[in-house]
């Protein structure tokens, strides 16, 4: 299927989310932008974003991490140790999910650390996920009539029904059980 959002508009949609959060310049944010560490969020910002990404774009993002649902699947300390380390599974897990962007001196990590990785460009990638979830066909009226309104939000052209999509949460339990079989992870 065609992607209607452009990973442009879903970059500028996140940017608009930050610069609405934060109170910055949007000049300051690059993609690579480390939302902790370069932009000054704070872990309750994070929550603000979403919501806002939530109304933008129609989507429902996810409400816990990666290391939650690898937690959650695979059992206590499957993520983090005792200690508050990354595991080298979860480490392994992040490198495939987070590519470049993930800290070459991720293995150990202190969790607490883990929030620094968070730049514009992964969660427009999250955003970018859910929105590929987007059916062939409308639910509510059976067409392939998807049309987008010049700017973030999706809609039947046949009945107007808006787009619907995998919640990020379920599609955060559908990347890791597809990993964990073709990677053979945990």
């Amino acid at each position: 299927m065609k992607q209607l959002i452009s990973e442009e508009k879903v970059i500028g949609g996140v940017k608009k989310a930050i610069v609405e959060t934060l109170g910055i310049e949007e000049s300051s944010i690059t993609p690579e932008s480390s939302l902790m560490k370069d932009l000054g969020a704070e872990s309750l910002d994070f929550l603000d974003i979403n919501y806002r990404l939530e109304q933008a774009f129609g989507i429902k993002m996810a409400r816990h991490s990666l290391i939650e649902h690898i937690e959650e699947m695979f059992g206590e300390d499957s993520a983090v140790d005792a200690d508050g380390r990354l595991t080298d599974q979860a480490v392994k897990l992040l490198a495939i999910r987070f590519g470049d962007s993930l800290p070459q001196s991720a293995a150990g990590l202190d969790m607490d650390e883990v929030p620094n990785i968070i730049t514009v460009q992964s969660i427009a990638n999250a955003v970018m996920d859910i929105l590929h979830t987007l059916p062939e066909q409308c639910p509510a009226c059976g067409k392939s009539a998807w049309t987008d309104d010049g700017e973030t939000r999706i809609k039947c052209d046949a009945c107007g029904e808006p787009g619907s999509y995998t919640n990020g949460d379920d599609l955060a339990r559908q990347w890791l059980t597809q990993v964990q079989e073709e990677k053979h992870i945990f």
